[in-house]
């Protein structure tokens, strides 16, 4: 029996079945049960911060399985507090933190923390993706993901994304929060225009409402900044969900919200058996100390302008944005399927958004020769989607 095979009669039809086994991975390569290897420009969707088989990841989660495993939040643990205090630092104003083991679980948080207002209705931007379960769906904007469970919770307007007239018509004395991605990683790494996060900022606090923002891509280094809202001097969200690269690949989600709105929350409001594990935090804590140790912070913008120029290169390729290790791309042509394919086929792992979106996601440890390898294979992969694609 093949693996896929075995896929389909034991796991839920709910991804399809993939196209690759992996069996193992080391920096920014994975190898398939062929021996077959790959560079990984999509990192488990933003996740692997430190690409595969980290040496400081690895340690940090061996030795924390030799002390505690687990403890429950009946109890505490060094790693729980110890990273609780690292993300309140990096987040730069006085805060606390809600441990959970996902983006969807940091966002059912802070929508339960917005619901403590005495007020129910919030705010969330067409293109948004923030999470499949129920309340966290409710928020996300793609209606074929939305359909077949409605209703859902919740009183939600929605706004086109960046546009500040609209979200200033849309808030009203009766609005809990406002939610947004500092950049839309799902509808294909979108932008908003200079001035949009204070202006979402400005028009929240005129009328009482907590601005909510959504870091699960991009924070963690992903923008070449811890968060990436910090490119906006000053700002200060209420609230901020992370998961992705901050545990390196070991699940773990954060949300963040600053003082007077953590205190929201009492005991008996929310809780979770596995959130602020010592073996998760030991493992974002790894991350956390790598990023700074290393400077990839840095390394992230440099690269990422290399990588963004490597991407725009070619003319298949009409516009390309971002920020950091955070890249989209439109394509002249709806072929971004078959640009996956053709560039899985050439020992790349790619990730399409749309038709003809592409979103690079690769591990923050990309080197700058994983970056000459894609740009000497990246004109031959696009001729090859190009000609599967079109008539």
């Amino acid at each position: 029996m093949t693996w896929q095979q075995r896929y389909e009669s034991s796991v839920m039809n709910t991804f399809g079945t993939p196209a690759v086994a992996l069996v193992r991975g080391e920096g920014a390569r994975v190898w398939d049960t062929d021996g077959k290897a790959y560079l990984d420009l999509f990192g488990g969707i933003a996740v692997n911060a430190l690409g595969h088989a980290h040496p400081a990841l690895v340690q940090a989660v061996t030795s924390q399985l030799q002390t505690l495993g687990h403890v429950s939040n009946l109890f505490t643990s060094e790693p729980q507090v110890a990273l609780a205090e690292r993300l309140v630092g990096l987040f730069g104003h006085d805060a606390r933190v809600f441990f959970s083991n996902s983006g969807s679980e940091a966002n059912e948080a802070a929508l339960k923390l917005t619901r403590l207002t005495g007020r129910s209705h919030v705010v969330a931007a067409h293109g948004a993706f923030h999470g499949r379960t129920m309340g966290s769906l409710s928020l996300t904007a793609k209606e074929a993901y939305r359909a077949p469970f409605e209703p859902l919770p919740g009183d939600v307007s929605w706004v086109p994304y960046g546009d500040s007239e609209a979200l200033a018509a849309a808030v009203t004395d009766a609005t809990a929060a406002v939610v947004l991605e500092p950049l839309q990683g799902e509808a294909g790494v979108l932008v908003p225009p200079d001035g949009y996060l204070v202006d979402a900022r400005r028009i929240t606090r005129e009328h009482g409402a907590l601005l909510w923002l959504d870091e699960v891509q991009t924070g963690i280094g992903r923008t070449g900044r811890w968060f990436a809202h910090q490119a906006v001097a000053d700002l200060e969200p209420d609230i901020v969900t992370l998961a992705k690269g901050l545990g390196g690949g070991v699940p773990i989600g954060a949300t963040i919200a600053g003082r007077a709105t953590a205190e929201l929350f009492s005991p008996g409001n929310h809780g979770t058996t596995f959130g602020g594990n010592p073996v998760a935090c030991a493992a974002a804590l790894a991350v956390l100390d790598t990023i700074e140790a290393d400077g990839l912070l840095d390394h992230v913008v440099r690269l990422g302008k290399r990588l963004s120029d490597v991407v725009a290169s070619d003319p298949a390729v009409v516009a390309v944005r971002g920020s950091g290790l955070m890249i989209g791309a439109d394509l002249a042509h709806e072929v971004a399927p078959q640009v996956v394919q053709a560039g899985r086929d050439a020992g790349f792992l790619l990730n399409a958004t749309g038709p003809s979106t592409l979103r690079f996601v690769p591990p923050l440890v990309l080197t700058d020769g994983d970056v000459d390898q894609f740009a000497a294979a990246w004109p031959g992969i696009l001729a090859t989607a190009d000609s599967a694609g079109t008539p």
